[in-house]
């Protein structure tokens, strides 16, 4: 019964998908989503409670393997915390800068500004438990001694905002970014780690 669910939500993501990029986000509906399904709205709300919610999961799985690949970056077993570093930054600006990425923020910002809960839907269901993860690589590395001790949920968001620092908010404005991407991430990486090496 289990696949068959899962197979059922996945069917369900697969059509939001479709309909979202086709509509965008204000004009879809659950009754076209059902209908491109093949059955009710009432279905859909068993697996989503909500558009938004909906939305969220469709955007957070469209983005799910490229989000593993990232945090699949953060190796716990090497020693070379900078090295880890470099690598997981890259990526992580490739990703959150990436059309996809930039469309679905944008969308959630336009939609919060109309008292919709889809910003805060989706940042729980994607950035929040990405952030989570890191979090844990982050108090890994304090445990071995490779980082300072302190709150690994706290020390990864000053990370997080070293490496969006001059790229993230010009691109969501639609110009170019303040830095070279490269030339950023080392330099945030190596701040952190004079912050926390």
């Amino acid at each position: 019964m289990r696949q068959k669910t899962d197979s059922r939500r996945q069917c369900i993501l697969e059509a939001a998908k479709s309909l979202f990029r086709e509509v965008g986000f204000g004009r879809a509906s659950m009754a076209q989503i059902s209908a491109r399904v093949g059955g009710s709205k009432a279905t859909l709300y068993s697996y989503f409670s909500s558009k938004e919610e909906l939305f969220a999961s469709a955007m957070i799985d469209a983005m799910q393997e490229q989000g593993n690949a990232m945090i699949d970056r953060l190796d716990p077993e090497e020693t070379d915390v900078r090295k880890v570093l470099m690598r997981f930054g890259e990526a992580y600006v490739r990703l959150i800068t990436s059309n996809q990425a930039m469309s679905i923020v944008r969308t959630a910002i336009a939609e919060s500004a109309n008292g919709s809960k889809l910003g805060a839907t989706l940042y729980r269901l994607g950035p929040k438990q990405g952030w989570c993860d890191i979090a844990n690589y982050i108090a890994a590395a304090m445990e071995r001694g490779n980082l300072s001790k302190g709150d690994p949920h706290k020390v990864a968001m000053h990370l997080k905002g070293l490496l969006e620092g001059g790229i993230l908010v010009p691109m969501l404005f639609g110009v170019e970014p303040e830095l070279d991407t490269k030339t950023m991430v080392a330099d945030a990486v190596d701040a952190f780690l004079r912050a926390y090496g």
